[in-house]
């Protein structure tokens, strides 16, 4: 059994060494329209209305703490994808709360509905909320907080006054924003919102799922700077990561491998390095854990 353990031990051994990378790596949420606003302004509620998703809904006033997916079918045949972004509040993109986990998140998105609660019951000004939750936007993207945005008015149904509602009205003029007003629980509003996104959905482009930001071609001349070549009391000692890759890759046992080997020094210049030191037949080399002599 031991012959048989060393063959196995040298297969093994065989190949070029691995290189160890520590990756991070992030997942960003696929949808056509991300909902924005802070918490307890209806989305959850819009989300389960409009799909069927089944998020979680109740008076918090603490954001979800996970993205929530669910798809609209219109009328016409055609459908989207709606993602309920939580998490984007003041502060998000310097990482307070869970905020930049859920930035990502909007930047696949194509539309954004920013529901605003204008009920009045939380004595938020809606204005503040629109531009906080903006400038959070710019601040973690620029090109995020250039998507386009549709202002979406929510709990009309228990608002006290119109007071709110007018100063979103003033500031969808302001900002060049269409604007529509809903509730969530008696469903007012909701379908004239859906044909909107649905016919804004097929005006916008869709973006290209890989971006390709930079380009990197590898050359022989790169290669060749990959080694350096010493010459020891009369021994020519070649080290560097090209000839580390070569070693891992042939097998001094095979004739075909020694083949590639020998072509291989020509090809990264070891060869017309060692001629420029004066090798002669004979002398040795010596590479990693191999010791050769030289031929011409």
């Amino acid at each position: 059994m031991q012959p048989q353990q060393d063959k196995l031990l040298d297969l093994l051994r065989d190949g070029e060494k691995g290189v160890e990378k520590e990756l991070i790596l992030e997942l960003k949420l696929l949808a056509d329209v991300g909902l924005l606003g802070y918490p307890n302004v209806g989305k959850s509620t819009f989300l389960s209305k409009v799909t069927s998703a089944k998020p979680k809904i109740a008076d918090y006033h603490f954001t979800t703490i996970i993205p929530n997916l669910g798809v609209v079918k219109t009328e016409y045949g055609d459908s989207f994808v709606i993602a309920d972004i939580p998490g984007i509040i003041e502060g998000a993109s310097q990482g307070i709360g869970l905020g930049i986990q859920f930035l990502r998140h909007v930047e696949r998105t194509r539309l954004l509905l920013h529901f605003i609660d204008v009920s009045g019951t939380e004595r938020k000004n809606p204005v503040d909320d629109f531009y906080a939750i903006n400038k959070e936007l710019k601040s973690y993207s620029e090109k995020l907080s250039k998507k386009k945005q549709i202002l979406v008015a929510t709990k009309m149904d228990i608002a006290q006054d119109t007071t709110y509602y007018n100063a979103l009205v003033k500031l969808a003029k302001k900002e060049n924003l269409e604007l529509y007003k809903i509730s969530s629980v008696t469903g007012e509003g909701i379908q004239d919102l859906m044909d909107i996104v649905s016919k804004t959905l097929k005006e916008l482009p869709k973006e290209e799922l890989v971006t390709i930001e930079e380009k990197v071609l590898y050359t022989l001349k790169e290669e060749k700077q990959g080694f350096e070549v010493k010459v020891e009391r009369g021994e020519y000692i070649i080290t560097g990561p090209s000839v580390e890759r070569l070693m891992g890759k042939i097998n001094i046992a095979d004739n075909e491998s020694m083949h590639y080997f020998q072509k291989s020094l020509i090809d990264l210049g070891i060869d017309e390095k060692l001629r420029e030191l004066g090798i002669k037949e004979g002398d040795t080399v010596r590479i990693l854990d191999w010791e050769f002599e030289w031929y011409n």
